[in-house]
């Protein structure tokens, strides 16, 4: 893309946490930051990601089906650390590029989900990379208040992108969507858990007033854990079918979102003295 229009979208995307419109309206974005591989200076440009599950995305050097790997690709092979920006949180990770089989597989996902990659493949002789990035420390949040609210929002905007990506898709749910689905199941997971086991207690130890919500949270994460379970029942199956996994992203979504809201009007003060 050209300079001044990168430019536009990196403003708007950090002035609106993460949203833009134009071409990008509604996409999966991030902002990938990476050291020049000669002059050292930082350079910032928007790219569309899929998650991969666990703690890393990953990214495609398409070019658009140019001949040459773009800038930001031979930045991140000389210099691997980087700093990321998903319109909640900014963290440094570290870039791998894929190879052999792996970046087969992913590439051909990827292609699954939007066949615009195959075009670019067609168009250059390269074999367009993919790249991993690995998370590589906690989130930057100024209070633990902050850092609840962030994760929150993240939650939110995940499940927006996955309804969205379930109505849109064909007939049969492709690996990349069951991807998006189970990765946002085991954040669900390892959210609540952390809750459950170090900050709930903390919060006990410190306010016994709280004894009621936190039982309450308590009980509206097992809720939500048999909503996460069910979505993974009807993920299990091979090429499951988006009109019964449309409904449980909606019933998730909804008991979700009566949960974080309560937890924030609770816990939020709280934590913000």
């Amino acid at each position: 893309m050209p300079i001044e229009f990168n430019q536009q979208v990196i403003e708007e995307f950090r002035a609106n946490g993460g949203k833009v419109g134009g071409p990008f309206e509604g996409a999966r974005l991030l902002l990938l930051t990476t050291v020049g591989a000669r002059s050292g200076v930082r350079h910032t440009t928007p790219l569309g990601y899929l998650p991969d599950g666990g703690e890393r995305i990953l990214v495609i050097a398409s070019a658009g089906g140019a001949p040459n790997h773009p800038a930001w690709y031979h930045n991140l092979v000389a210099n691997p650390l980087v700093t990321v920006e998903d319109g909640i949180f900014t963290y440094e990770a570290r870039a791998v590029v894929l190879e052999g089989a792996e970046r087969d597989r992913v590439f051909a996902r990827a292609v699954e989900a939007d066949p615009g990659w195959a075009d670019y493949q067609a168009r250059t002789t390269r074999v367009i990379p993919v790249v991993a990035l690995a998370g590589g420390g906690p989130p930057k949040a100024s209070s633990a208040s902050e850092t609840l609210k962030r994760v929150h929002d993240m939650f939110r905007r995940e499940l927006a992108l996955i309804r969205k990506e379930v109505t849109e898709s064909g007939p049969g749910l492709g690996a990349q969507l069951r991807v998006n689905c189970l990765t946002l199941c085991q954040g669900l997971h390892n959210h609540h858990t952390g809750e459950d086991i170090a900050m709930f207690p903390f919060l006990a130890g410190r306010y016994p007033e709280l004894a009621p919500t936190l039982e309450r949270l308590g009980r509206e994460h097992e809720k939500i854990a048999a909503l996460v379970g069910e979505l993974r029942e009807v993920l299990s199956t091979e090429r499951a079918d988006p009109l019964l996994v449309l409904p449980e992203v909606e019933r998730l979504t909804d008991e979700l979102e009566r949960h974080l809201t309560y937890e924030e009007q609770q816990l939020i003060p709280i934590l913000d003295t």
